[in-house]
């Protein structure tokens, strides 16, 4: 057995744990997110710059995917929901808010049935934001929230995270102190897959001045096994100014379906309902959820299937001398010593699609859990790839940029 609790026999039997699963027809986008949100929002898509293997046999480690898909319960429902799919998507999302209410102990006024746990972040923007107020974050974390921030005119401040990755709560209270703010903590953290304790969050909102709210996005929660961590429910039953935002898309395997949910106090919630879209759910994701919400024993069987090939490759990188930052999550982070950029694109030269680049890791390369196979490549591939971004630090030849059918354009992806 090796320091990650799993041995290379131990890992061999998971490789039958995830055959066949499907991959499905990639995006691989150089730029950067805004960039690409900026092609999009003018009507206009980044092509894909085809590798040299066909796109169908792509590893997919950019996003953050759930490569196992959903829940046999779900993929049940979703045949059983085609029936319904000519109907507005009111009752089965009334049904989700009230079964979500139910299993966390809440008034289903006090939960909203979201597109992807990413609409969570877009309303309590709106609500929260506002010239003359702040949006604090850390840096890196997930970049979305600050795209909404701006689009209100708030002032946007990124907290540098300390030198082990952790959020810098001292400052980040400093800065929510000094004027009304919006605060985003996304725990465990994306890009870096780092934990913070529950009791280190509480601490940040009992920080935060009154008119502030605390923003904490839990969409890693069900990966998580450190005793330290926890959700932050209680401190929204006892009206604190938190709102919790939960997504579909990660051990559930639903990134596709766009589904998630927000929890806070009543009021809070209230000032985030009027900026939603109104019958923006869908009838297929909701029958899904709640198929499959209830099912811990997919769920503990996911997470130990994801933190089991987790620690088998990370202890893969440690024996070729890489330095990875500790991860709670269905990604982690491989220092690879060298410019970053010229590795993502050597990876996808060798039909493997990683992170994208993150301010503030120039010589990080972030890498989805995928299944036990794609791992197994990617390891076998991690040498080669290194070298080559050696040798190449301008990246590969240009290749002529095709769009491949049916892909859509990476936006906003986690």
């Amino acid at each position: 057995m090796n320091n990650h609790g799993i041995s290379r026999r131990g890992f061999a039997r998971l490789l039958g744990a995830g055959a066949g699963a499907a991959l499905l027809a990639p995006v691989v986008a150089a730029r950067g997110w805004e960039e690409r949100l900026a092609l999009r929002m003018e009507g206009r898509f980044e092509p894909v710059k085809l590798n040299p293997k066909d796109p169908r046999d792509l590893i997919l480690l950019n996003s953050n995917e759930n490569p196992y898909g959903p829940f046999p319960s779900a993929m049940e429902a979703l045949v059983e929901a085609r029936s319904v799919a000519m109907r507005y998507p009111d009752y089965w999302a009334d049904q989700l808010q009230e079964k979500l209410a139910e299993m966390h102990g809440v008034d289903p006024a006090m939960v909203a049935v979201t597109c992807g746990s990413t609409e969570v972040l877009k309303l309590a923007a709106q609500a929260f934001l506002a010239p003359g107020r702040r949006l604090v974050m850390a840096e890196p974390t997930f970049e979305a929230i600050a795209y909404y921030g701006r689009q209100t005119g708030a002032d946007i401040v990124k907290v540098p995270v300390t030198g082990d990755h952790r959020c810098d709560f001292d400052a980040m209270a400093k800065a929510a102190e000094e004027r009304p703010s919006l605060v985003y903590v996304c725990n465990p953290n994306n890009p870096t897959g780092v934990l913070e304790s529950k009791a280190a969050v509480e601490q940040l909102v009992t920080r935060a001045p009154r008119e502030s709210v605390v923003l904490v996005d839990e969409a890693y929660f069900h990966y998580v096994e450190d005793p330290s961590y926890g959700t932050l429910l209680d401190a929204v039953k006892v009206g604190k100014n938190i709102v919790i935002a939960r997504t579909f898309s990660k051990v559930f395997g639903m990134a596709g379906l766009r589904l998630g949910y927000a929890v806070a106090r009543k009021e809070l919630m209230m000032q985030m309902r009027p900026h939603q879209v109104m019958e923006s759910g869908n009838v297929l994701a909701c029958a899904a959820a709640l198929a499959s919400i209830e099912d811990e024993a997919e769920v503990a069987r996911q997470r130990k299937l994801n933190n089991d090939t987790r620690a088998y490759t990370v202890g893969e990188m440690e024996k070729r001398g890489r330095a990875c930052i500790p991860s709670h999550t269905n990604f982690f982070c491989v220092h690879v010593a060298q410019p970053a950029r010229p590795v993502i694109a050597a990876f996808r030269e060798e039909g493997i699609s990683v992170g994208r680049f993150f301010p503030g890791l120039p010589e990080h390369v972030r890498v989805s859990i995928g299944s036990p196979e794609e791992m197994q490549k990617f390891v076998a591939a991690f040498d080669k790839v290194l070298k080559s971004a050696r040798e190449h630090p301008e990246g590969p030849p240009e290749r002529a940029a095709v769009r491949y059918p049916g892909a859509a354009p990476l936006w906003a992806r986690r």
